[in-house]
């Protein structure tokens, strides 16, 4: 079955401060992964083409890498989801980019009931979460949607009753 999923948010930014965002993941400054409330996005060096890690069970390896603009990873587990999640920025003015995550795929195998009943539910919260953490690190208040009652039944479950909860990230001082 054939995946594609994407989320996206317009952000008033150039797009050198958009990909800033994009350049900064997986480092101690990471300004769009959601570390506030989902697991760290690791990899086994700096970013790169190459570097290996992932994000809880979701597994993957930098394919491609353009420095301010885009990341492509290729997904290696779980087992049955076969294809790659991306961020882009998109320019639209001088002063206005869309900032966008994409996942291509197939599924197969066990992936076929993984991904709609609990992959994607969490996927979807953790998106949106990172791109109001985006939001938040260009100085701008975070626009947040509410995590259902099944992403948090899934995310204590998943943790053994120890998952954090949705928080607002805090918001940057821009930069004028």
């Amino acid at each position: 079955m054939k995946i594609i999923n994407i989320h996206e948010r317009e952000l008033h930014a150039t797009a050198k401060q958009a990909g800033a965002l994009i350049d900064s993941l997986a480092s101690k400054d990471d300004g769009l992964w959601p570390v506030h409330s989902w697991p760290r996005m690791e990899l086994d060096r700096p970013l790169e083409v190459g570097a290996v890690g992932g994000h809880g069970p979701i597994r993957y390896y930098v394919e491609e890498y353009t420095r301010g603009q885009s990341i492509k990873f290729r997904l290696t587990r779980p087992k049955g989801f076969d294809g790659l999640h991306r961020y882009e920025v998109i320019e639209q003015t001088q002063s206005s980019v869309i900032l966008r995550h994409t996942i291509e795929m197939s599924i197969h195998g066990i992936a076929v009931l993984t991904w709609p009943v609990i992959i994607r539910p969490l996927h979807d919260a953790l998106l949106e979460d990172s791109l109001a953490t985006a939001q938040a690190s260009l100085g701008f208040e975070p626009l947040m949607k509410k995590w259902s009652a099944w992403v948090k039944l899934l995310k204590w479950t998943m943790s053994g009753g120890k998952a954090r909860s949705q928080s607002t990230p805090a918001k940057a001082t821009r930069n004028a």
